[in-house]
């Protein structure tokens, strides 16, 4: 059963936020290697995903995996993330197609967004971000479990 979905941060953040943020999520994931991204189409997912980055000491160009659905960022096999984005799939024998129970298996880090296009293939052991727009400047986020 997921835990409930708690706010990250009492007030609104904003771009400025992100990296202290990011920190946050990464300890509260509890190592947890596959995250679910939740947002609207510009709520910043991609943009909190660079700061997961910078905060993992990653220093790949993060890009939106809108049209490849999997950017691979990392300098090393120790320190390998995948980055997915499945707004334009179809339907989840496109992302099989791709290899994604393999992605998920690896036991390296798997960002997810739009997670529910493939909500069938998730493991039950996930760590979830939802980013909810406060206004044109600000983000609320929110986080929950699965164990």
């Amino acid at each position: 059963m997921p835990e409930q979905w708690k706010l990250l941060h009492e007030s609104s953040l904003t771009l400025s936020d992100l990296p202290v943020a990011a920190k946050q999520l990464v300890n509260l994931s509890k190592g947890q290697v596959v995250w679910l991204l939740h947002g609207e189409m510009g709520s910043g997912k991609t943009t909190l995903v660079k700061s997961l980055m910078k905060e993992l000491g990653i220093a790949s160009l993060v890009t939106s995996p809108t049209f490849s659905i999997v950017n691979e960022y990392g300098e090393s096999e120790e320190n390998t993330v995948y980055h997915f984005d499945f707004y334009r799939l179809k339907n989840e024998t496109e992302a099989l197609d791709i290899g994604f129970e393999e992605y998920l298996t690896s036991g390296k880090l798997c960002l997810i967004e739009w997670p529910e296009k493939v909500i069938n293939l998730l493991p039950e052991k996930v760590f979830e971000v939802k980013i909810e727009f406060h206004d044109a400047v600000s983000r609320k986020i929110y986080f929950r479990t699965h164990e």
